[in-house]
């Protein structure tokens, strides 16, 4: 079991590190409301990985073993996405005006910023596709649902240790200062990784749905 829990989090801290939504939402709240506001929203996306290490042992694993379609589907889906969001980001970095990682200057409650990480991480097809893979991994290794469930406070850790870091990062005045002088440049970038791993979810997707 630790070997089988030891690979899968290799995997999950890389999907954790990569541009997306859930680092979107983190630096977005520490760069309008600082440190409090992200330590909260990283709180919310790391309990997610509770629910969704939840989810996965007890129904999402056993409904795409009886319809594999299903997990096709969901690439064009989250590719789609990623597409969206790489587009967005492409038009912001050429006009410089609005940003994909732009400050949340809305005050809000503690208790809202958790709800915003939570939800944004149980709607973020990204981290459905993360999770899917991590299940059939586990389960592939011989892991017991209840196992496959104890790897959810793995996942918990290493969520508030990645998006943490973001977090503390962005609510620098540094890293406000110096994201607002390279806010094109920092678009740049995130838009060719959603726009890479969107082509390739989609590609994958559309190739699996033909077979």
């Amino acid at each position: 079991m630790l070997h089988a829990y030891v690979l899968a989090l290799i995997g999950i801290a890389l999907a954790q590190a990569a541009p997306g939504p859930n680092m979107i939402a983190v630096t977005s709240a520490a760069l309008g409301q600082g440190r409090r506001a992200a330590i909260f929203t990283v709180l919310g996306v790391a309990s997610g990985m509770l629910v969704w290490a939840t989810t996965v042992a007890f129904g999402l694993s056993a409904v795409l073993a009886l319809y594999p379609s299903l997990l096709s589907l969901l690439k064009v889906v989250g590719g789609s996405y990623l597409i969206f969001l790489a587009f967005r980001a492409a038009r912001a970095a050429i006009a410089g005006g609005q940003h994909t990682v732009r400050p949340q200057t809305r005050q809000t409650s503690a208790f809202a910023a958790w709800r915003r990480g939570l939800l944004v991480v149980l709607t973020n097809p990204k981290a459905a596709l993360m999770w899917t893979a991590v299940a059939t991994f586990l389960f592939g290794s011989g892991l017991t649902a209840a196992q496959v469930v104890g790897f959810g406070p793995v996942a918990f850790v290493s969520a508030s240790l990645i998006y943490g870091s973001y977090g503390l990062l962005f609510s620098t005045g540094l890293a406000m200062r110096g994201y607002a002088r390279f806010a094109r440049g920092v678009e740049s970038v995130f838009g060719a990784a959603f726009g890479l791993l969107g082509a390739k979810l989609l590609h994958d997707g559309f190739r699996e749905l033909r077979s």
